[in-house]
């Protein structure tokens, strides 16, 4: 009894229960399937039915949790229902014998078939949908307990695992195997990092009719939402302290656009009567806007974060003036907030979760979790560069170290009078001014990294910036990293939108709004 929960603990158990009549269903086609699972790297398996058990049983002496499905009139269970069952699978070679032990009307009552396999020699493995019915099988002495019936007693089937009755049995004291609606390789890790003794895993490796249809209705999904996204192209927008980009946008594609300078005295009211006469040319073409501008964008409202940048007035109602002139619905976001959407979703992260830093001028953050763009209660979220690092006994902001205007500042203090690129190619040409400056830059941007990865632990961070993508300078933070634990190192990514990211991410994001509503939080 002990040997076989020992010999599947921490691996994979694979269900090889083919579709009841099905052209997969026949004794030989099991035992093929069991064989490849083990030789794959499965430890257990789940078999069902006496005709199929033996056969399995006389191919392999790895464990077996043996099952016998029925319909019975009266009640709604189904998994071993009946002493009979359990002595004829203890019969047939099951190492593990598991039973419906929820609470539903029922012919034999759980706590006997638990005792039924136990006299038998076998594992009593109780297969529950409730955390009372787990407390109960604890109850009664079930050896393990299942999450197999989680989802399917009632009410209906939800598409993912139950992870939350998963990690409520754990501390119950009995061994859990984790069953039910696990499909990928990352559910089943979560359900061990939560404490599972094993993982089964049944339709996505051994029901290709299950497989099939997923993949296919994944396909029509997708052709449908890409007819739905051709009918809504956005306007994008990107306001900066030097530039501004008025483009239209469609599937995370420019389809034209224009860049314009930002005049920095003329005022909000006028910038956005610029973007007006810009975007005039596209009337017609576009059903919502998104705008990304530098400093603080909340419920609409937009204030400065550095007036140095663009001197906002506070509280500047952004969305309803340019909705007002563009005659569309318009969301407006942080620009960095905006381009860490457009990485996430048209660039290097591919559509994972990441936190994207802009290094140029200043320094700017967005990041993106649990597929969400992240804004914060007053729009500050992922505000990089106003972190602070101490640096000589002065709590200093990232940017004042680290940005393209500290590196200028550092210059002329030094008595050079160039930008970040200036101090750049005086550091190639071995200029002993401008390594420190360089130097210290690569150093706050290195920890501001660390404790990113720390605080959010995100599966990327996306580098963008005229110097964050200046050559050798993340290759420089990779090195500087290498040293930590490999659960604490930041996977680092160049951003591939270059200056189009805030104007495809804003677009995107009022876009999705359109279409789905709730995309913001």
């Amino acid at each position: 009894m002990i040997s076989a929960l020992t010999k599947i603990a921490d691996s994979l158990v694979v269900s090889c229960q083919p579709v009841s009549g099905g052209p997969l269903d026949s004794p030989e086609i099991v035992v093929g399937f069991a064989l490849a699972a083990l030789a794959s790297g499965a430890k257990g398996l789940r078999i069902e039915g006496i005709d199929n058990l033996k056969a399995v049983r006389a191919a392999t002496m790895a464990p077996i949790i043996g099952l016998i499905k029925r319909e019975l009139s009266g009640s709604p269970i189904r998994i071993s229902p009946l002493i009979e069952d359990i002595e004829a699978l203890a019969a047939a070679g099951a190492d593990i014998i598991a039973f419906d032990a929820t609470e539903r009307s029922r012919p034999v009552d759980a706590a006997l078939l638990c005792k039924a396999a136990q006299r038998a020699g076998m594992v009593a493995m109780a297969d529950i949908a409730t955390i009372e019915e787990a407390r109960t099988a604890v109850g009664f002495g079930a050896d393990v307990i299942g999450t197999t019936m989680a989802g399917y007693t009632g009410g209906p089937e939800p598409d993912v695992p139950d992870f939350g009755l998963l990690k409520a049995i754990i501390p119950l004291g009995r061994p859990v195997i984790a069953e039910g609606r696990i499909r990928t390789p990352e559910q089943a890790q979560q359900a061990m990092r939560l404490g599972a003794h094993a993982v089964v895993v049944g339709s996505a490796i051994t029901r290709p009719e299950h497989i099939t249809t997923w993949f296919a209705s994944a396909i029509i999904a997708a052709g449908q939402a890409e007819q739905a996204k051709a009918a809504h192209t956005s306007l994008g927008i990107d306001v900066g302290g030097t530039k501004t980009i008025v483009a239209l946008v469609e599937g995370g594609m420019i389809v034209d656009s224009l860049e314009t300078a930002t005049l920095r005295n003329s005022g909000a009211a006028a910038w956005c009567d610029a973007i007006s006469e810009q975007a005039h040319r596209w009337r017609g073409r576009f059903d919502s806007a998104g705008a990304a501008v530098t400093g603080i964008i909340n419920n609409g409202l937009w204030s400065a974060l550095n007036p140095g940048t663009l001197a906002v007035p506070d509280g500047f109602p952004l969305a309803a003036e340019l909705s007002a002139r563009l005659g569309a619905p318009v969301r407006c976001f942080n620009d960095a907030q905006a381009a860490a959407w457009g990485e996430h979703r048209h660039g290097a992260g591919n559509g994972s979760d990441l936190v994207f830093l802009t290094i140029s001028s200043g320094i700017g953050g967005g990041a993106v979790i649990n597929g969400e763009l992240a804004t914060g209660r007053g729009g500050l979220a992922a505000s990089a560069g106003n972190m602070r690092v101490r640096r000589s006994g002065q709590l200093l902001r990232v940017e004042d170290i680290a940005s393209g205007f500290a590196l200028a500042a550092g210059a002329r203090a030094a008595g050079h009078d160039v930008d970040a690129k200036g101090v750049f190619a005086a550091a190639a040409q071995g200029a002993a001014w401008a390594k420190p400056l360089i130097e210290d830059s690569r150093a706050a941007i290195s920890d501001l990294l660390m404790n990113i990865q720390l605080l959010f632990d995100p599966p990327l961070i996306v580098i963008g910036g005229g110097i964050g993508l200046a050559p050798g300078f993340i290759e420089n933070l990779r090195s500087r990293l290498s040293s930590l634990p490999a659960a604490q190192r930041p996977e680092i990514r160049p951003a591939v939108l270059g200056k189009f990211a805030g104007v495809i991410g804003a677009a995107d994001l009022a876009q999705q709004h359109t279409l789905f509503h709730g995309r913001i939080k």
